[in-house]
């Protein structure tokens, strides 16, 4: 299947998004589970170490300064589902604006981030990595704050993992999904308009939240 990024945003608008056995297989298929993960916005869970690590790790943080190192380090694994025709719609969709990262960096050290598509305001989450203690929680705890305060209202993730479950991460049902999927791309939302918080406006954000 060749996939073009007007037909990508298509499928995720509907509730459908592509995957690939292995790096190396070209062929891909489409992925509609009958239980979806989601990441509730008011319900991320962060522990007492990710922020006693907030707020003694030295990182950076910065939204879109390398999208193609994320997806690259995503699909740097032994199994991936992020093949070579999905990586290049993947940057498409983000020249185009539909597709961001956000990056954690540790002694100027790419060491984690996250990547997504975005349509309205439903946000996508496609892959996440890590290469130091943390570092993928960090990007998360960053990316939920961006999308409250962006006025994202949904945070697909896809499958519920038990890494995602410790955060707050839930699974609930197709219609379910379908029925907020349906509401979050009538709407408008920039998922750059945002500041990026300091670590102190981020822990007390969340523990507003909490």
């Amino acid at each position: 299947m060749t996939l073009s990024a007007d037909l990508l945003l298509h499928a995720y608008s509907v509730g459908v998004f592509p995957m690939a056995e292995t790096s190396d297989n070209p062929e891909i298929f489409w992925v509609d589970p009958k239980r979806r993960g989601i990441l509730p916005l008011d319900g991320f869970h962060m522990s007492r170490s990710l922020r006693r690590h907030i707020r003694r790790t030295a990182y950076q943080v910065t939204v879109n300064r390398d999208f193609q190192a994320v997806v690259t380090a995503c699909a740097d694994r032994e199994e991936t589902w992020i093949n070579d025709e999905i990586h290049k719609r993947y940057i498409e969709l983000h020249e185009m604006g539909h597709a961001h990262s956000l990056e954690i960096w540790q002694d100027g050290v790419l060491s984690g981030g996250i990547y997504g598509v975005t349509v309205g305001a439903a946000f996508f989450g496609e892959s996440m990595f890590s290469r130091r203690t943390n570092a993928s929680k960090l990007a998360l705890a960053y990316l939920v704050d961006r999308l409250n305060q962006t006025g994202f209202t949904l945070c697909d993730t896809q499958f519920l993992t038990t890494h995602l479950a410790s955060l707050g991460g839930i699974e609930i049902s197709r219609a379910a999904y379908r029925r907020r999927l349906f509401e979050a791309v009538q709407e408008q939302k920039c998922f750059t308009t945002a500041e990026l918080p300091t670590a102190q406006e981020l822990l007390q954000r969340n523990t507003q939240m909490s």
